[in-house]
């Protein structure tokens, strides 16, 4: 992907001065359509004269992203603790590149990120792996400038083609994921001021056509230094 001749989106020269590239973090259930919305996004963004590099978690091709995927594929088994720290740590592995990468003017297009990482442990009902706990490890990493999430009920995403195939692709595990999902919106931190909600329900183009008029607005906003710095993930406050 870093390579130019393996890069779909090489660089082009801006036609105005980028300020930063924007970060964007694409969510949502199994199935939900994430990838083809990655794409989708990528493609208007590139020919929109945006620079742009798509990245997706967990990245399976490092050492701790292949034990990830042994885990996924149930190939093996894990300590709960475990396999979420090794998914923080694959995440960390990359927030360097994505910091570099996003100070040079490139936008990151990113397919799951922390949020997946804390809902998917926190929906696995270990009294000892509270959703706090789970979004401790990734504290400090770089914060989206926004997040879209693909919202769709579970039923309708064991309908979808390849259902099934990868550890956590049940009904009663992703009912409780989109819960939590949707609980880090009304939860009034950080997460619900950066995710924006969409229909993943509806038709593929419809679903791009939606995402493309919040995010094009936010891309833009970013290059031209309207917006805040790349901010990093915080601490939530403490209970009281």
């Amino acid at each position: 992907m870093d390579t130019a001749s393996k890069d779909p989106f090489p660089w082009k020269e801006p036609t105005k001065p980028v300020a930063r590239g924007a970060f964007i973090v694409v969510e949502g259930l199994d199935r939900a359509g994430k990838t083809t919305q990655v794409q989708k996004l990528c493609n208007n963004l590139y020919a929109d004269g945006h620079n742009v590099k798509a990245i997706r978690f967990p990245d399976r091709t490092s050492p701790i992203g292949k034990m990830i995927d042994g885990y996924l594929q149930r190939k093996t088994e894990m300590d709960d603790h475990a396999i979420h720290l090794l998914f923080s740590a694959n995440r960390w592995e990359k927030a360097a590149w994505i910091k570099e990468q996003i100070s040079k003017g490139y936008t990151i297009v990113c397919d799951r990120y922390y949020y997946s990482g804390m809902v998917y442990s926190a929906a696995k009902h270990n009294p000892a792996l509270s959703l706090e706990w789970a979004r401790t490890p990734d504290v400090g990493l770089p914060r989206p400038d926004r997040v879209v999430f693909l919202n769709l009920d579970a039923e309708e995403a064991e309908r979808r083609g390849g259902y099934g195939q990868e550890k956590y692709e049940k009904r009663e595990m992703q009912e409780r994921v989109r819960e939590l999902f949707l609980g880090l919106m009304s939860k009034g931190e950080e997460e619900s001021k950066d995710m924006m909600l969409f229909d993943a329900g509806d038709s593929a183009e419809n679903v791009s056509t939606a995402i493309w008029a919040e995010i094009s607005k936010v891309v833009g906003s970013v290059e031209a230094g309207s917006w805040r710095d790349l901010g990093s993930v915080g601490h939530w406050p403490e209970k009281r």
